[in-house]
């Protein structure tokens, strides 16, 4: 087996073993969020931001739902890390925001954040203004899910089928479960353009 066979062997893995419930759960939160003419904000770090950014894209245009990732913003996310550190980059932004209860956090992450071994304690400090507040949460993470998985309202943790990948197919099926969610009839409002001229 080449290692192409084996990396497309644990997507099929992963796939196989998504909590399929978890997704389903996920689209309801985010359908009263419509409702409601609440916002998404989407919180990620690294591959998870970049994620988080397209997403944006995706939640806005094809489900029409205000949203915004704070990463998006290099001149504000750099001058918060230097002035005040990195921990508190998303919570203050979100202060600024207004972030409220009928708002939703979205978060992308390979471990979910996990303050005792200072993993992404950003993430876990707008969280804990988030549950403060009454802000929903929901989650598309890798590991055992970390901080985000214990606090979340709807999460979905992606299997771990070789430790030795657990970034790379957290980071891609991301991708894959927000794609599904904004092609979910509970939430999708536009047709996307390729799909839209096949007709």
């Amino acid at each position: 087996m080449n290692y192409s066979e084996k990396h497309l062997g644990e997507a099929i893995e992963i796939l196989q073993q998504l909590n399929n419930e978890a997704i389903e759960a996920i689209a309801g939160v985010i359908a009263d969020i419509k409702i409601k003419t609440g916002r998404l904000f989407f919180l990620g770090v690294g591959g998870s931001a970049g994620n988080c950014s397209h997403a944006v894209n995706d939640f806005r245009k094809i489900v029409g739902i205000e949203s915004y990732a704070p990463t998006d913003n290099v001149s504000e996310l750099t001058a918060r890390t230097n002035d005040e550190g990195w921990s508190s980059v998303f919570v203050e932004w979100l202060k600024v925001s207004k972030l409220n209860a009928n708002d939703c956090l979205v978060i992308f992450s390979v471990g979910g954040g996990n303050l005792e071994k200072n993993i992404s304690p950003n993430l876990v400090e707008a969280l804990k203004l988030a549950k403060s507040i009454g802000t929903k949460i929901v989650g598309i993470v890798g590991r055992d899910g970390g901080y985000t998985a214990r606090v979340a309202d709807a999460c979905v943790v992606i299997p771990t089928v070789n430790p030795e990948t657990v970034t790379p197919h957290s980071e891609a099926f991301q991708a894959v479960i927000w794609h599904l969610l904004v092609s979910h009839p509970k939430l999708k409002a536009n047709q996307t353009k390729w799909e839209s001229t096949s007709r």
